[in-house]
């Protein structure tokens, strides 16, 4: 349903005034809330003097001598407008279209920029975070790409932040297992990092704090993980060691009263240190989608449509629910070793299953 004008013309207003408090100096997330609580709106807020501005909780002297600078307010007029040029959809705090998740945090963001569809998103929503280290092992990313394609073929969205590796896996095989995937950026929507996922993050609805032409930056990164883990019921962390950004994001999960989850690794190896360490302070045990699944009661994995195979290689390709090693498959399949190499070997040929690390799984 189209608003009235009048309601639009008072969200656009209350949006370009938020704008203008986020492009002033000295203003981060909890100082702009403080206004507009104290206020009742960041249009009251604006329109407030000098002396009302030094009431409020939280305001030191810089902060209430760049108030009200006309810089702000023309760098918010020309977002506004190139948003609008780009099809970027700008979402305010306080206005009705802010996604509710972001109130777990202690500093949600005043102004959020959304490239593509943005999907329902209440307190607690029906998406998982799923992060991991850049450099992860052959292994990790096989078990990303099959958690992340069974959650979105259970209907549940995948968030990750669009780094190499493991985020790269699971937005990837979201998409490509028809669902939706949520990409969280430390630059903005329109400055894609790396690169190389340019093509991926069409296929994305991508998620930022920054305005348009932000570059991407380290300190970016950290604040980011929080936004992952805000717009997630729960994060999965498949690898990375203790002092990295999973953990950090494992981290926030927990403050915004998330559910975490780790994939236990190989002893020894730093990649598996984060999560034995979680693991250790509760975390839940994962292997395969369906763990998370059953922690939600969010039902079970769909049995994804199998092309028309005999029977000897439909059960294994039903069995590579997530990555198996032949034992595995021996017991879960029913079948001799002679035909389950058989049949892996057909589903290989025909693309279906792949080998890596001495695991197989589906492709």
């Amino acid at each position: 349903m189209t608003a009235p004008p009048a309601a639009t013309a008072a969200h656009t207003a209350e949006l370009l005034a938020l704008l203008t408090l986020r492009f002033t100096p000295n203003l981060g997330p909890r100082r702009i809330e403080a206004l507009r609580q104290h206020f009742g709106s960041a249009q009251a807020a604006l329109g407030a003097g000098l002396g009302e501005w030094r009431q409020v909780a939280g305001l030191d002297s810089k902060s209430v001598a760049a108030l009200g600078s006309p810089k702000a307010a023309a760098l918010a007029q020309a977002e506004l407008q190139k948003c609008a040029a780009q099809g970027v959809t700008l979402l305010g705090r306080g206005l009705a279209d802010y996604p509710a998740a972001f109130e777990s945090l202690g500093d949600p963001p005043a102004a959020l920029w959304v490239l593509g569809e943005l999907p329902e998103l209440p307190t607690v929503p029906r998406s998982i975070g799923i992060v991991g280290t850049r450099a992860a092992s052959h292994h990790a990313l096989s078990l990303s790409r099959q958690i992340a394609a069974d959650l979105a073929r259970a209907g549940v969205v995948v968030v990750s932040g669009m780094a190499r590796g493991i985020d790269t896996e699971a937005h990837t095989a979201a998409v490509e297992a028809g669902g939706v995937s949520l990409g969280i950026l430390g630059s903005a929507v329109d400055h894609i990092y790396p690169s190389e996922n340019v093509p991926l993050s069409r296929r994305l609805t991508l998620i930022s704090e920054y305005p348009l032409g932000t570059p991407p930056a380290q300190h970016h990164f950290p604040t980011r993980n929080r936004l992952i883990a805000a717009l997630s019921a729960g994060v999965l962390v498949v690898e990375g060691e203790r002092k990295s950004g999973s953990m950090i994001t494992a981290t926030h999960a927990l403050e915004c009263g998330r559910t975490v989850f780790a994939v236990p690794g190989r002893a020894g190896d730093p990649r598996a240190s984060g999560p034995h360490k979680l693991l250790r302070e509760g975390a839940v045990l994962t292997e395969t989608a369906q763990d998370i699944l059953d922690e939600f009661s969010w039902g079970t994995v769909s049995a994804e449509a199998l092309p028309d195979l005999p029977p000897e290689q439909a059960k294994v390709l039903r069995a590579l629910h997530a990555p198996q090693t032949l034992d595995d498959l021996v017991h879960a399949s029913g079948l001799s070793v002679p035909e389950l190499q058989t049949a892996l070997v057909m589903l290989q040929l025909m693309g279906l299953a792949e080998e890596v690390g001495g695991r197989w799984a589906r492709r």
